[in-house]
Order: C-alpha cells, then structure tokens, then sequence
C-alpha cells in the first residue's frame, strides 16, 4: 500500500477578484460575517412571517428554505395579505441511518411544529415542510437533542453525503458507510453562525479562519459527493459532482474509482446550461476518500466560475477547463496523479426491495414510500411500528424507508407486526410504482412551475394503463417527474422522464439507462399528459413487439434509433391523434 499523500491548498482564482465583480450572491456571503447575516434579528420580526431582505439565501446554508404556500398566494394576495410564509427544514443524515428513537423523535417534531408530515427526499435525508418563523429555533434545538442537525443541507457548500451502502450488510458495506459519514463530518461549514443562531449559544470571536476550508466566499454553488457499490447504482453515483465507486475484491475494500462532473440541474432557457454525467477519471485507496473529497471541492471552490451563478456547478468548471487540467491539478494537490480508474459494473439504480439477509445474518427489508411523503395514516402506522422496533432505520435516495439490523429470531415477529399494521404488502410494492420518483413541487417550492408529487399517483395509473394495453406490466420504466427542470429527482438519468414547465405542460425526456449511466434526450416540449400519452403509445407498442429478451426500454430506444427524430412538436402531435387516449379515458 502506498503512503497517503499529503494535501496542498491553492487558493489563487476568482477569489482574488474583487467582490465588487462577482454575481450578488458571492458580495451577500462576503459581507455575511460566515453566514450570520442578520438572521437573528428576522426571527424576533414580528411584523412579517418571513424573515426580510437577503437572509433566507444565507438560510439555506443553514439547511432551511423560506417559502409560501402558492395555492394561497393569488386569494390572499387579493384580500391584501403577506403571503403565507413558511419553512422547509432539512435534516443533514448522512447515508440516511437513523435509530427507531430518533424517527419518533423526528415525527414528534413534525406533529408539533410542521404540516404535511415528514418527506424522505432523494438526497437520503428529512424534510419538514410547513414550519412557521416563530417555531424554527424550538425545532432546530429539537433536531438538536436528537443528535442530528441541519447545517449545509442546503446553501453553496457540500450538500449531505448520500451512500449506497447498508452498514449490517457487510465489512465491506460497513466501511463505506463510515467513510461517507466521515467525509459529511469532513466537508460541513465550521462557522459558529450555526450554533449561535439556532442554539442560543455565546458568540465566538470570528476570524479570517472561522471557516478555513470554505473561506468567506463558501462554493460557487452546491457540491454533492456519493459513494456507490457496485452492483447497485441506488445514488445514481453519475448524478454527483464527485462519485466514489467502491472497488471491491472478496471481502475486501480496495479503494474508490473517482467520477467528477455530474449534475441535474439546467434551465431550460438558456442553451450553455444542460444536465451531465460524471466521469470515470481515476483510482484512489479506500483511507484516502475524505480528504480527497475535501482536495475536489477545494478545486471547485478556487476555480468555480463566480460571476456567472448558472455556470457555477462544477461540471461547467470541468468543461471550460477541461479533464486534463482537473487531474494536472488534483496530481499538484495531492503529490502524485491518481491510478488508473478499475473496471466496474452497475445492474440496476433502484432499491432492492423486500427482505435481504446480511452477512452476520440478520435481515433487512425495504419498505417503499411513494414519493418519500410520511403523513397521515402511514405516519401513524409507522411511528406504532417504530415503538416496539429494536433494529435501526435507513433512508433511501429512491425515497425509501429500510429496516435494518434485525436478528433472525425477531424477523417473524416483525412480519407479524407489519401485518397487523397494514405495513406488509411496502415490502412487495407495485413494480411500476417502486422504479418512480418525484420532487415536492408545488405547493412550497419557489421553483415550480408544474405539479409533481401530487400529480405522481394519477399519472402513473395511465401510465400503468398505457403499459398495460401493450402487455409490459412486468416490465418496470425507471420514471420520474419533476416540476422544474432543476432536476431534484435526477430525471436525466431516467429512461421517461417528466420535467415541469407550466401549469400541466412538461417537456418529455426519454432513453436514459436503467442502470443511471446514460442521458436521458428531450424528446418533445412542452406537452400535456394526453400528448404525453400519445407520444409513448407507440413507443410502447414497438417495444413490445421488438425488444431483444432482457432489453430494457431506454436501451432498447437508443438501439432501435427512435430518438433520433428531430424534436416533437405540439403542432405535429396535433395532426398525429392517437386512439389510445380514449381506451385510456383521458
């Protein structure tokens, strides 16, 4: 084993521009006093619900958003009242455990303090929507004495570390939870602004060094690092701005495959902005991954493009800089260039669902969640579970709930118990239903331009409908909807996707891999769910009659080239009907 190379901070980019150059998010950092702002001020504004001016951007740092309720805005807007403002919180989780006694410490805190319940998100974590400003530091202390927090959850730093790995697994499994948790711990903002906030507590003297790693200035934007195990790509690891693929030969963990350069996000408005994969560049020892996440971030935070806030993700710094200059500069850093990145095979992006037994041979089992939203019924029933549970929990970034750790003698009992809970059939979910994700969207978030979340159970009915006249209910989709193009439930990896546009219209994205390691392409704009329909019908029925035995439906797009038609038009669709929508009933 080679000895660990020992780690270099260049700083000489944008950061020594002068502010008064930079987009106005980088001058509201700069004179945020490590991201204190005069947030504790707007908390105690009894005038407003929100909290004025800037401070919700340096919020979000602290893992919080500032929305209102949108199917209010317009009436009370009318009757000339504030909008109904309110909070999202998000929880940092890293690779999601959770023992049963914080779950019920979470849901007590959602039941006083939020509205909607809980929502297990893509990113492996949970968000509370609904909070209103008074409560906010009551919950945060609450989140507190829960042994978790929120800091970075949201905000232009390293956002929570996502894992594909189950801990009670294996050794292997084990070790990569660790080094996930190890890096989160790693790459959070150091500020006291946090403690001092939320907590109540004394104010530290600040300094230039409050927060060596970041520095005044932070990231240029948002920085997501996953660590993924082969066979299973449940992180979609080409997503991440840095993916960690573990190597791994017996029982052995070897090291890491590094891939830089993935992210969803796009505007649909602008040409130069698009979604991208991450790529295969290099090889790292296992030991290494935290601080070699620290070394990529720093890159990104000395040469992130800083005036221009849309191409601020790292994948745009790789693409105007260009790979080989990347690794130039990860080799100066580190002391030596990576090692030649090893062979790897991903078979699926989604959960293994069901109960699965471990190495030490206790049993873990999925519970699916439809689109990680926990309220109502399911919220009681989970919290009456979690009461007489002694295994732990894991949060999926396909918005699931595993349970985990449980000794084979109790595993029975369990069934028994999820059984009588009207728990059990989460196990063995509709197989359609299992490969299907979405983000909040409306109602609270700002962004959203169409429904997702809410709209998921009845377009996917069609959708099972429409698969259904062409003989594929066996055959699962990886599909998912999102109301902006902004990608939170990462639909460019997916094989039909959904990205919102207006009120009912999205554009239709197609031929992603099932395995997460192709690009989905736009395949027609602006469409509503009948010219949705229309569009897939014959797809779907070419499929069927045309698939090699095991192909799945992106691949089979690709190979058979019906994506290489130009761009569907709405007009085209027009002068094209298809009779399916009426054996639909839509």
């Amino acid at each position: 084993m080679s000895q660990r190379p020992s780690f270099t901070v260049d700083r000489s980019s944008d950061l020594s521009q002068p502010v008064s150059e930079l987009h106005d998010n980088e001058k509201l950092k700069a004179r945020s006093n490590y991201l204190r702002g005069t947030i504790a001020g707007g908390l105690k504004d009894s005038v407003t619900g929100a909290v004025p001016g800037d401070d919700p951007l340096l919020m979000k740092f602290h893992g919080i958003y500032q929305q209102d309720d949108r199917d209010l805005r317009s009436d009370r807007a009318r009757r000339k009242l504030e909008p109904l403002y309110q909070f999202m919180v998000r929880m940092r989780i890293p690779g999601g455990r959770l023992s049963a006694a914080q779950w019920l410490g979470i849901d007590r805190l959602a039941r006083r303090f939020a509205e909607r319940g809980l929502r297990i998100t893509t990113r492996q974590t949970i968000q509370l929507h609904g909070v209103r400003k008074w409560h906010l530091q009551l919950l945060m202390q609450g989140i507190r004495d829960l042994g978790l927090d929120t800091i970075a959850a949201c905000g232009d730093d390293s956002r929570g570390v996502v894992c594909g790995a189950n801990p009670a697994l294996s050794t292997v499994h084990r070790r990569v939870a660790e080094l996930a948790t190890a890096t989160s711990q790693r790459l959070i903002p150091k500020t006291g602004a946090y403690r001092e906030i939320w907590y109540e507590e004394s104010a530290m003297p600040s300094g230039a060094s409050e927060d060596p790693t970041y520095g005044p200035l932070y990231l240029p934007r948002k920085f997501k690092v996953g660590y993924a195990i082969p066979p299973i790509n449940d992180i979609d690891v080409y997503g991440q701005d840095l993916g960690l693929i573990a190597i791994v030969e017996g029982d052995t963990l070897l090291g890491f495959n590094v891939c830089v350069g993935g992210g969803m996000g796009q505007l649909d408005n602008r040409e130069d902005s698009y979604p991208r994969l991450a790529e295969q560049l290099g090889f790292i020892e296992a030991d290494e991954a935290p601080a070699f996440a620290e070394l990529v971030m720093g890159i990104q935070r000395d040469f992130g493009d800083r005036k221009d806030r849309h191409r601020a993700r790292f994948k745009y710094t790789l693409d105007r800089l260009g790979n080989d200059w990347f690794l130039a500069e990860v080799a100066a850093r580190r002391g030596q260039p990576l090692a030649p990145a090893q062979p790897v095979t991903f078979t699926q992006n989604g959960d293994q669902l069901g109960w699965t037994e471990g190495a030490d041979g206790r049993w873990h089992g999925t519970l699916y969640i439809e689109s990680g939203r926990v309220q109502h019924a399911l919220q009681d029933q989970l919290a009456a579970l979690f009461q007489q549970y002694g295994g732990r929990i894991r949060l999926t970034t396909n918005q699931n709930l595993q349970l985990t750790d449980v000794p084979p003698e109790t595993l029975a009992q369990l069934q028994n118990r999820l059984d009588d809970l009207e728990l059990a059939h989460r196990l063995a979910p509709e197989e359609q239903a299992a490969h299907t994700l979405s983000c909040v969207a409306l109602p609270t978030c700002g962004l959203a331009m169409a429904e997702a979340e809410r709209y998921t159970p009845a377009f996917l009915d069609l959708f099972n409908r429409l698969k259904a006249l062409h003989g594929l209910q066996q055959s699962p989709m990886t599909l998912r909807i999102t109301g902006c193009p902004n990608g939170c439930a990462r639909p460019y990896l997916a094989e039909i996707a959904l990205t919102g546009r207006a009120p009912g219209l999205y554009n239709l994205y197609l031929g992603g891999s099932y395995h997460g390691d192709r690009l989905a392409q736009l395949y027609a704009g602006n469409v509503d769910e009948v010219q949705i329909t229309e569009l897939l019908d014959p797809l779907f029925e070419s499929y069927a009659r045309n698939r090699h035995a095991g192909e799945h439906f992106g691949d089979y797009l690709v190979r058979s080239g019906a994506l290489e038609q130009q761009l569907v038009t709405t007009t085209a669709l027009q002068q094209s009907r298809s009779p399916q929508r009426n054996r639909l009933n839509i």
